[in-house]
């Protein structure tokens, strides 16, 4: 499916509503490509700024329930008008392949192509729900050419507080 492709240039500021701090809810299969496998939950925190005057940014998210960190370095084509987004974690040290798309009424669609457990995988990435202080991302992976998905990792984002102090709360 290249439907996000096809949607056109998208606004340079797409992700300025990420730019801040977050605390970060995690729902993650404890396998990707098992529909019915368990759900795992655990808690983040992200940081995220932009670059580029909004046509990038770069977050950082800590988990240390879990003893690992990760960063998304997403970047729009000046060309296309299009963002790619790129997945590291501490874990591995590398960047993953990319899922690109764009927002569409409120929704971003991001494809890409990776591999999972030896297997070859679709990605989907989606951004929906978003507000000044809510966000929800997701992650499904297809092994069947997209005729089916399985939604493997969602992320709910709420916008962090900082009292009158000037300190983060909590």
């Amino acid at each position: 499916m290249n439907a996000p492709l096809d949607a056109g240039p998208t606004d340079p500021q797409d992700f300025g509503f990420l730019v801040g701090d977050w605390e970060v809810a995690h729902r993650r299969r404890t396998d990707f490509l098992d529909a019915g496998s368990a759900w795992a939950e655990f808690a983040a925190t992200s940081r995220c700024w932009s670059l580029f005057d909004g046509a990038g940014n770069i977050d950082e998210m800590d988990v240390p329930g879990q003893g690992w960190m990760g960063l998304t370095l997403r970047l729009r084509d000046r060309a296309s008008g299009l963002w790619s987004l790129h997945w590291s974690s501490s874990r591995s040290g590398r960047l993953f392949p990319p899922v690109i798309g764009g927002f569409t009424d409120g929704r971003g669609d991001f494809y890409g192509d990776d591999t999972y457990d030896g297997k070859d995988v679709r990605v989907r990435y989606v951004w929906s729900g978003i507000s000044r202080d809510t966000a929800r991302w997701e992650q499904a992976f297809s092994v069947d050419g997209e005729k089916s998905w399985v939604t493997n990792w969602v992320m709910e984002f709420t916008r962090r507080r900082v009292p009158a102090s000037g300190t983060p709360a909590g």
